[in-house]
């Protein structure tokens, strides 16, 4: 029998994997960080009559009222069904399929209004739909 101590081997770390690991890390947090905050230049805008600049022909604004009734750039749409809707964003569509929808639907507007007017847009091929909304401060403070 031997009784004699054993050597132990000493553990050894191995650095370079986990330095391969870091510099992955760092070049992921380098080229996803956002440099906005130290570019921002404090500017007043000029002002300008906002009305008359709004002309984009890839925003197609769908007005959906608490009655159901809706209007397709200020066009009032003959009809409730997704039909009547897709006619009247086929005919607005003026950059095809590129154009954005606009749901622009009021607060206590039946849900199947706004269904109505997604389901339309579907039909004509419009994949880029969104909401309209409005801040707190301009409803009223609530």
């Amino acid at each position: 029998m031997n009784f004699r101590p054993r050597q132990k081997e000493e553990p050894e770390i191995n650095l370079i994997p986990f330095i391969d690991v870091l510099l992955v890390v760092l070049i992921f947090l380098m080229l996803t960080t956002t440099y906005s905050k130290f570019t921002e230049m404090q500017l007043k805008l000029p002002v300008a009559d906002t009305e008359a600049q709004r002309d984009y022909p890839k925003e197609i604004v769908v007005a959906v009222s608490s009655e159901g009734r809706y209007m397709v750039n200020k066009v009032p749409v003959q009809g409730r069904s997704p039909d009547a809707i897709a006619a009247a964003l086929a005919e607005a569509a003026k950059a095809g399929k590129d154009s954005i929808v606009i749901i622009s639907a009021d607060a206590v507007a039946p849900v199947q209004s706004v269904i109505t007017v997604m389901e339309g847009a579907r039909r004509v091929g419009l994949a880029q739909v969104t909401f309209a909304t409005q801040t707190s401060q301009a409803a009223g403070g609530k």
